[in-house]
């Protein structure tokens, strides 16, 4: 039994921490992409990694009821820093549109700061289904840009249409969480 116990404490915030971690190594393997080739295809297997602890991290703490505030704040943080990392680099070679990083890596910053204003006043602020969309579009857009595939589909490459997507449900996440909280960011006279 206390194995059992120890056993979640333990590997949730790795998992985490492993998120984290990967940051700096897919930021450094997308930038040297275009000088070694095979650097994009270890970028794309690291980040698919580290963006699968998310989904393994979430159902073994709902599984093992160990969800806490602290770990549920590390968990989207972690989230935040891998795909505005990502984001970044691919910016710099040109593998994701500037304004697209933008908008994504701004509401990443705008919903950070709400869920501060928020847990101030002691208010849970759990995840909606739209929040969950946004990460995993924006991973396989991600995803997709790292691999970079040379086929046109219309105007636009694979990875650029999911990116047009990612930022679509990132801004409808934004308003859906700007309007379940709007009170929170409202003055209070006392």
């Amino acid at each position: 039994m206390i194995a059992r116990t120890a056993a979640p404490r333990s590997l949730l915030p790795a998992l985490t921490s492993a998120r984290i971690l990967a940051v700096p190594a897919v930021m450094a393997l997308i930038l040297s992409g275009p000088n070694h080739g095979s650097a994009y295809t270890a970028a794309a297997i690291v980040f698919a990694v580290a963006a699968s602890t998310d989904f393994v991290d979430g159902y073994l703490a709902r599984r093992w009821a160990v969800t806490t505030r602290l770990g549920s704040f590390l968990d989207t943080t972690a989230d935040k820093l891998l795909v505005s990392g990502a984001l970044i680099a691919l910016v710099d070679v040109d593998r994701a549109s500037p304004w697209i990083a933008a908008i994504i890596v701004g509401r990443e910053l705008l919903i950070l700061g709400l869920r501060g204003v928020v847990a101030a006043d002691g208010t849970v602020f759990p995840p909606s289904i739209w929040g969950k969309l946004k990460t995993n579009v924006q991973f396989i857009a991600i995803f997709l840009a790292i691999v970079h595939y040379g086929q046109e589909l219309g105007p636009l490459r694979l990875d650029e249409w999911a990116m047009v997507a990612a930022a679509a449900i990132t801004v409808m996440s934004a308003v859906e969480y700007l309007a379940r909280f709007s009170s929170a960011l409202s003055e209070r006279r006392d």
